[in-house]
């Protein structure tokens, strides 16, 4: 009996694992591939495909409920020893879990491995709960932090991912926004760079399905992600030497094309763009002419000048400035005189305005007098 009980188990045991692998084997999305590459640290998007498609996110909707749980513990709400307990809702969930008991207790540091190394459901429920008091309540986080970080394309439905057939969506642009600010905690990069490791005293082993956080130079994190309506997808960030990009991948039907492209995207970044600052040579400095004021001239400086990517050809910007013959008093401080505009080539790159950097008050009777004086005698 017991070698015919062994047996079936292996029968079943087998069956199981075939019919898994069949099924991600035929996972096919139902749009097309989505991708963007964006330079981590002025945000620019370099390029894209159907980057603005809004499609399933599957499991990488877990990534704002790690930026959600990262900044309670930047601001001091949570830590990583801290002991969270397992509620009902979270032994409910299925698919991807570490089988935590209702009442079962565990440290923030073994949920954030989790659901970041292990893409766990039931530890992203009890990280949910805790912080939004209750699943519901977060996922109205979830969103609200979208719209904060420009999100315009993103719902959430649950902290989870588990709910794209519910109109669960966001684009391969807002998740490369939502990768960018994940990047701002340093303390999650020890997470999503892991391969293997174990939680519950080694109970459950974890298993990163972003196989590159083993062989990609210079890879940063951060998540490989899964839906039955928008297929295969990955979010790879890395940086070498000054640079550092982040790839998305959503929308493809085989599970490894998904790697592939974001390789490319970030051969492309590392190999063909530079971060650059645009400055002003002093000929574009000098003072406009002030008419009627107690100063015959203001001096002018940029309003904003912000590092710009450009491609590693472009050896120098070229500068276009706009501004009048001369102004009339009085003129504040801050004060709209021009404009300036940096171009590679015939491309503009970046504009802003030209301001006054001090205030010059209108001539009056004495100081009028005074200047006269001063004509006449010196």
């Amino acid at each position: 009996m017991k070698r015919v009980f062994s047996l079936l188990t292996a029968v079943l045991l087998a069956s199981f694992f075939c019919n898994a692998v069949f099924a991600e084997q035929e996972l096919e999305s139902n749009y097309p591939v989505s991708t963007v590459l964006v330079e981590v640290s002025t945000g620019t998007v370099i390029k894209g495909e159907n980057s603005d498609l809004r499609m399933p996110q599957g499991t990488l909707c877990k990534l704002m409920t790690v930026l959600l749980t990262a900044e309670e513990i930047a601001d001091g709400r949570l830590a990583f020893d801290t002991v969270l307990t397992a509620s009902a809702n979270a032994n409910a969930q299925r698919g991807a879990v570490i089988w935590l008991m209702q009442g079962e207790s565990i440290t923030v540091d073994e949920l954030l491995k989790a659901v970041i190394i292990g893409n766990a459901n039931d530890a992203a429920v009890v990280l949910a709960e805790h912080i939004g008091g209750t699943e519901e309540e977060f996922v109205g986080m979830m969103n609200a932090r979208a719209f904060e970080l420009g999100m315009r394309d993103t719902v959430y439905k649950s902290c989870t991912g588990s709910a794209d057939a519910d109109g669960q969506y966001s684009t391969a642009g807002d998740t490369g926004k939502l990768a960018a600010e994940l990047l701002e905690h340093d303390f999650l990069k020890k997470y999503f760079t892991t391969w293997i490791d174990n939680v519950r005293s080694g109970q459950t082993e974890l298993v990163n399905e972003n196989r590159l956080v083993r062989t990609y130079e210079g890879v940063t994190g951060m998540k490989a992600g899964r839906s039955e309506q928008s297929g295969f997808s990955l979010v790879l960030t890395a940086e070498r030497g000054e640079g550092a990009f982040i790839s998305v991948v959503l929308g493809c039907d085989d599970k490894d094309e998904r790697f592939g492209i974001a390789k490319s995207l970030m051969s492309d970044g590392f190999s063909s763009y530079k971060v650059t600052a645009p400055a002003f040579s002093d000929e574009f400095l000098k003072p406009v002419t002030v008419r009627g004021g107690k100063s015959d001239a203001v001096m002018i400086k940029a309003l904003k000048l912000e590092e710009l990517v450009v491609p590693k050809s472009c050896s120098e910007l070229s500068t276009a400035v706009l501004l009048p013959d001369y102004i009339e008093a009085p003129v504040k401080k801050g004060q709209i005189v021009g404009r300036v505009g940096f171009y590679n080539g015939d491309t503009l790159l970046f504009e802003t305005d030209l301001v006054a950097a001090e205030k010059i008050e209108k001539r009056d009777f004495a100081s009028s007098m005074k200047r006269i004086l001063y004509i006449m005698y010196g």
